[in-house]
């Protein structure tokens, strides 16, 4: 199971998440390419530390939204996003390679974005348009991270692009196998013990109990650890030392 987190997620001096700490636990980077958080240097910062402990970086893109979070629904034409996106791409592919690394591995789409991806066509289209334009202009095609099932997955497919199903240890699911929209009461799960009991469930036995008591089916190759939450670097240990001791073996997705 490849475990994922969010990182870089700050802005000039202001910072939200333990990178260094998270890093020492993740495969893989999630860092954000400036414009829901981030910013060159700490882009730069990230990639360097993520290139030292053998993380893989991905790029993870979003709407152009600092004072949201990236959080906030946006209606953008499909191109002017997709463009938006391999802008970012191309942004983090430059501090990558100077870390030392091979470059982006890999795309996720941050908050709005990601959730808009699960159903909206043309949202989901704008993803797939930007990393088939990464692809290119730098001969090499780029996994998508999405929702299993999701309109963003299909389309990266259709396209011939990798996929990579993405599960969440600390979301609450709906019955139908999406998240409980943050808006929502219950869509965070908060208790240390129920984010590892859910961590354990997914990636063990392939399932977990959606907000109404259902269980619902959940098959993922990558687990996200959000960094954005109160003692993220401890629950991640915490979540890592528990899935291998389930007998859980970690490692970047293939």
């Amino acid at each position: 199971m490849d475990l994922n987190a969010d990182l870089g997620e700050g802005f000039g001096r202001w910072t939200l998440t333990d990178d260094e700490a998270l890093l020492q636990v993740v495969t893989s980077a999630n860092v954000a390419c400036g414009f829901h958080a981030g910013d060159p240097t700490t882009m730069r910062r990230v990639c360097e530390q993520a290139a030292e402990r053998g993380v893989r970086i991905g790029a993870q893109v979003s709407y152009r939204d600092l004072a949201g979070f990236g959080r906030r629904a946006m209606d953008v034409p499909r191109a002017e996003l997709a463009d938006e996106l391999l802008y970012q791409i191309g942004a983090l592919e430059v501090f990558a390679r100077q870390a030392g690394a091979a470059g982006v591995a890999y795309v996720k789409p941050h908050g709005a974005l990601y959730n808009r991806a699960v159903r909206d066509v043309a949202q989901a289209g704008a993803v797939v348009d930007a990393v088939t334009g990464f692809a290119r202009a730098f001969a090499r095609e780029l996994p998508v991270l999405g929702l299993p099932g999701s309109a963003l997955l299909h389309a990266a497919a259709e396209a011939g692009l990798p996929t990579v199903a993405e599960a969440f240890a600390d979301r609450a699911y709906t019955p139908e196998g999406t998240l409980v929209p943050r808006g929502e009461p219950g869509a965070v799960l908060h208790g240390e013990d129920a984010v590892v009991a859910q961590a354990v469930s997914i990636a063990s036995g392939g399932e977990v109990v959606a907000l109404d008591g259902t269980r619902v089916s959940v098959a993922a190759a990558s687990l996200c650890l959000h960094g954005d939450t109160p003692g993220a670097a401890a629950l991640a240990v915490r979540v890592r030392a528990a899935l291998e001791a389930a007998g859980v073996a970690i490692g970047a997705f293939a």
